[in-house]
């Protein structure tokens, strides 16, 4: 089965998986009961298809109109050389150009320009200056002409009555009336399907409607030949059975949809920083209108089509929307801002012009969220074992159709009544038939992809209680098969609430550990130093300190801009004083690349100062001074260099995190368009800030290793103080190696995979050290590798991982867009959590699969041999479609909803190599089966005797005993099921309600099928002494499986008990004796 699965469905990948693939596994799924169930959960391919093909068209007219805003440009600002003329692509695309941007061509020179806007009434009488299809036009269409018809973007900001400095001024009447006018900023989602559309679905099963169509003809057939009410009852028990099959499945369905909208919900919230009545504030991205002024910083994603207000070196990354891969510079001549784009750098203030369904985003994130979900490797497997165990149920259902319809027919012969048939005859064939069709039914294990839904959905409930939010159903189970975590020091390892502890300030090193001791420092440092130092602190940072609603100062930034924001205001310094004082010329904002940031500014009196910023041995490399004691600027000689790398190192070696701070006076005019200087920096000073391990890392750390996980560190730090930090985690162990990421990309591609085994910690690296470490990972040691990230360049690593974690607090969204799980809480300890998941979702899927292959393989030998040798079935139409049931909706709740537990964690991981029905699995499968198949056929054939039963409705009753006895051996083994090696299968069994519940229903219902309900279902009432017996028959089946679980086996997977096999097949018996033997045969050790 594995290879065939591996030949036929192996070719969908945990994420981006082709459209070959996803096609070609559903052509190969031939015999599906019901198609709207069981492709339920996965990709509307035709749908995707339209959203792309809408998205070219998208691209094509954006990209056109950016083509044309630039032509247009071009050709009012008179800059067209003669020669762009002379092609014919060109004279169209002038005229074409005059045309689009209101431009009237005549004989003349001479260019006159289109008539007036026109407000509508309901605008005007709402107070506002242009309507939602004006905006909509200028910002999409790129439309300079009618931007700068509206006054420029002070123009549109009066029309919109909003200020470009404190933003809307609010009121819940005029937030209604502008939402009204404008719109809200949110995308068209799909209908929220009630329960009665699951039930319709549900009902679209073709063998239940073959089913139905069997009842209705029965319960003709038996009313005219045994009247009323009595020849009603088979047609009647089997339309009560479909109805409960269909409801209780609808059920199952309509919960799980519910589950996945609330995940849906959770997804959605994206908080972004907006000026409104004048305060700095987070809000939802979906609560902004028009005239909001919303804040936007690299790794950020544009969340309303808006004009820029001001901001340094902004580069917009259009690819999502135009196709284009080079970025877009953006800035008071190219104003316009998408939505659904991202900030690639720079940063910026940028007001909202257009919201929701009327930006090209929102239109095309309605035909997107239509798609479905990516199908996962395990739904697509199951499809697989669900096609084939259906291929070979049909066979089993025709032929036992035909040899049931073969002995009516024999019975007949003999009897000489093969001309005559009676109504009984009738009913006995069509019994056969609905048998047959009961089998399929029975056969093909619809619910199996289905579980893995169920499964997953639980999982995903229960991780985001804990802090993880799962944005793509595969992430789940592959996370169970990881090998290898990636990690991020800051924020992941640590807490991320970072304090300067030391500074090194004129020559000596200062210990901060509270705010007096900063502010005793300005009696100690010559105050030219601390203004200075105030200045880069206030004016080369991506903080900002901010009056909050309730008017106290609030700093907003990074964890490292707030330390270092703080550390100046416990100087003494103003952040506002210091920014009105100065003109910021040039911003060059920090990216993990270059691991600096660097400004220029205009002072007050005249001249330009530029300030660095950045990872210590960078920005001292390019300083050539230092401020001495006396605040004098002094050349950096052999033993300066060395007192000040041995000061780096030695916070460094304390686990601080440490950044230079120099700057340089510019000579000469300085404009925005120059490069900001890289050399010639005089040293201001060296802080190290304090970042603690948070509690419970080196135990999550310990917990990973026993699980045959290994944790690397790679983060931009200073090698010691990553090391320090790794040591204190537990990552660093003596036989590890810590490398830079430097040494690391120099390395030849043999003497990278011999290092890369062992490298536990890599500093100063870069995204694309990340991103090669990662991918040699995958590829050629063949590990399942989780990945952190929290910045824009950590997107390819989150991509190329197996899993991809962004940081929900400190990742940007161009960082979580492209993750499988957001880590809410950014912990580590969260990562460990979301890994124990996974493995629970893999274990509890297997546990199903396990419980209803048993479920298959005896009902089909059962139905098939007794037809074969008896010429009838011992479980009827009724009592199968009720089988049934237990087997599929009601095991998959109980057997896929298993809570994980510590004993996960000390098992190996699967890896990406691994049989997902392993050796155990059928072991423990046959092994019950051949016991269910032992009891069963003893009692269709010894029953009578057993029972002491006589008389005319013994047959009924041994029927009646034979079917309690195999649902009670059904339900003793869903309990067995739990554990699939362990003997105690009972730990824990009272804290999972789910599975409790199932199990009590069953039994109740079972009670009440038997003893109530005889008429329909074809039962007799059983006494005590018989329930007892079937009861405990079925309960024996688990010391059997208690013992089967002694046979242990070995796989292919290499994962036996935890302990690294070797990758052979083999069977060794341990039973509870002093020894054990071993024994060899056909090379085979057993």
């Amino acid at each position: 089965m594995e290879s065939y699965l591996n030949q036929n469905f192996s070719g969908v990948l945990s994420k981006n998986s082709s459209e070959e693939a996803l096609q070609r596994w559903r052509n190969l799924c031939g015999l599906v009961k019901n198609p709207k169930r069981r492709f339920r959960f996965t990709a509307n391919l035709s749908k995707r298809w339209e959203a792309a093909a809408m998205k070219r068209s998208n691209q094509e007219k954006i990209r056109v109109a950016v083509l044309v805003s630039k032509a247009a440009l071009c050709f009012v600002s008179g800059i067209f050389p003669a020669s762009f003329f002379l092609t014919d692509y060109f004279c169209h695309l002038y005229i074409f150009v005059g045309s689009f941007s209101g431009i009237t061509f005549s004989n003349s020179p001479v260019i006159t320009f289109s008539s007036e806007y026109t407000i509508p009434d309901e605008v005007k009488a709402a107070g506002f200056g242009i309507c939602a299809d004006e905006l909509e036009s200028i910002v999409e269409g790129h439309d300079i002409k009618k931007l700068k018809m509206h006054g420029g973007v002070d123009g549109i900001a009066n029309k919109l009555s909003t200020s470009t400095a404190s933003g809307l001024s609010t009121t819940e009447e005029s937030l209604m009336g502008r939402q009204e006018i404008y719109g809200i900023n949110k995308f068209t989602e799909s209908v929220i399907r009630s329960f009665w559309v699951f039930l319709w679905e549900a009902l679209q099963d073709m063998t239940l409607i073959i089913l139905g169509a069997c009842a209705f003809i029965s319960l003709i057939v038996g009313v005219l030949t045994e009247g009323w009410p009595k020849g009603a009852h088979d047609g009647l028990g089997i339309v009560a059975s479909i109805l409960l099959v269909v409801f209780v499945t609808a059920s199952s369905d309509y919960r799980q949809s519910l589950q996945f909208k609330d995940l849906d919900k959770e997804k959605k919230k994206i908080l972004i920083q907006v000026t409104r009545n004048g305060f700095r504030q987070k809000m939802s991205i979906y609560d902004l209108l028009p005239g909001d002024i919303v804040h936007l910083a690299i790794g950020d994603q544009v969340p309303a089509d808006g004009l820029f207000l001001s901001g340094f070196s902004l580069l917009i990354d259009e690819s999502s929307l135009t196709g284009e891969s080079e970025p877009v510079a953006i800035n008071a001549e190219n104003p316009f801002l998408l939505s659904g784009t991202k900030v690639q750098d720079g940063s910026c203030k940028m007001m909202v012009t257009t919201v929701g369904m009327r930006t090209q985003w929102g239109k095309l994130m309605a035909t997107l969220s239509e798609g479905g979900y990516d199908e996962t490797p395990l739904q697509v497997k199951l499809n697989g074992v669900a096609t084939l165990i259906g291929k070979i149920g049909l066979l089993f259902a025709v032929v036992t159709f035909a040899v049931l319809a073969e002995s009516l027919m024999r019975r007949k012969v003999k009897t000489g009544t093969l001309l005559s048939w009676t109504g009984d005859d009738a009913l006995d064939l069509l019994e056969y038939f609905a048998i047959a069709i009961t089998i399929v039914v029975v056969a093909v294990p619809e619910g199996l992809p289905l579980a893995v839904t169920l499964s997953l959905a639980f999982a995903m409930k229960k991780m985001m209680n804990e802090k993880a939010l799962v944005r793509h159903l595969a992430a789940c189970e592959t996370m169970g098969s990881a090998t290898s975590i990636c990690s991020d020091k800051t924020g992941t390892l640590t807490t991320n609430h970072m304090t300067v502890v030391k500074a090194y300030i004129c020559g000596n090193i200062k210990v901060l550990s509270n705010p007096v001791d900063a502010s005793s420092i300005c009696s100690q440092v010559p105050n030219a130093v601390i203004k200075i130092l105030s200045q880069s602190i206030f004016t080369n940072t991506g903080g900002e300190v901010v009056l909050n609603k309730e008017r106290k100062t609030e700093i907003l930034g990074t964890p490292t801009e707030t330390a270092i924001l703080e550390f100046g205001l416990s100087l003494g310094g103003d952040f506002q004083e210091e920014r009105q004082t100065v003109e910021l010329v040039k911003v060059e904002p920090f990216n993990s690349t270059k691991k600096r940031m660097a400004v220029v500014i205009q002072l007050p009196e005249g001249g330009y100062r530029a300030h660095c910023k950045g990872a210590s041995e960078i920005v001292l490399a390019s300083c050539r001074k230092v401020l001495d004691a006396a605040g004098r600027a002094v050349p950096i000689d052999d033993a300066v260099a060395k007192h000040l790398k041995d000061t780096i190192e030695g916070f460094a070696k304390e686990a601080l995190r440490t950044l230079c701070l120099g700057y340089m006076d510019i000579e000469g005019d300085f404009s925005a368009k120059q490069e900001i200087p890289v050399d010639g920096y005089t040293c201001i000073g060296i802080v190290g800030i304090k970042d603690p391990v948070r509690p419970g890392v080196k135990e999550s750390v310990s917990v990973c290793r026993s699980a045959g996980i290994t944790v690397r560190m790679v983060t931009g730090d200073n090698i010691n103080t990553a090391k320090a930090i790794a040591r204190e985690c537990g990552i660093l162990t003596d036989d590890g190696i810590a490398i830079e990421g430097s040494e690391f990309r120099e390395k030849t591609l043999e003497e990278m995979m011999e290092l890369i085994p062992k490298i536990q910690v890599m500093a100063r690296s870069s995204p694309l050290d990340k991103h090669i470490l990662v991918k040699h990972l995958r590829t050629m040691l063949n590990e399942v590798v989780a990945v952190t990230g929290d910045g824009t360049n950590d997107a390819p690593a989150l991509h190329e991982a197996d899993i991809g974690l962004a940081m929900g607090i400190a990742g940007t969204e161009v960082a979580k867009a492209s993750a499988d799980v957001i880590i809410l809480d950014d912990n580590f300890s969260t990562i460990v959590t979301v890994g124990k998941w996974g493995r629970s979702v893999y274990i509890n899927i297997q546990k199903f699969v396990q419980f209803q292959l048993t479920v298959n393989v005896v009902a089909l030998i059962v139905n098939f041999s007794s037809a074969c040798f008896t010429g009838e079935a011992p479980l009827t139409a009724v009592q199968l479609l009720w089988v049934n049931m237990i087997m599929d909706t009601l095991g998959a709740l109980a057997l896929a909803t298993e809570p994980p537990n510590d004993e996960l964690m000390k098992r190996t991981p699967v890896g990406r190599k691994g049989n997902f029905i392993s050796n155990v699995m059928w072991r423990n499968i046959l092994g019950q089966a051949f016991y269910q198949f032992v009891v069963i056929w003893y009692l269709q054939t010894e029953g009578k005797r057993f029972f002491g039963l006589e008389g005319p409705g013994s047959d009924a009753t041994l029927n009646t005993l034979i079917f309690n006895t195999f649902v009670f051996c059904q339900l003793f083994n869903e309990i067995s099921s739990r554990e699939m090696e362990k003997i105690n299968v009972f730990e824990g069994i009272l804290k999972n309600y789910v599975f409790v519940g199932v199990l009590s229903f069953t039994f109740i219902f079972q009670f009440i099928i038997v003893q109530f309900l005889g008429d329909f279902a074809n039962t007799t009432p059983l006494t005590f002494i018989q329930w007892f017996i079937t009861v405990f028959i079925g309960f024996l089946g688990m010391p059997f499986a208690a013992a089967i679980k002694k046979v242990h086996v070995g796989s292919k997977s290499g994962c036996v008990d935890g302990k690294s096999g070797k990758g052979e097949d083999f069977i060794f018996i341990s039973w509870p004796f002093k020894s054990s033997f071993p024994c060899h045969f056909n090379g085979m050790v057993a």
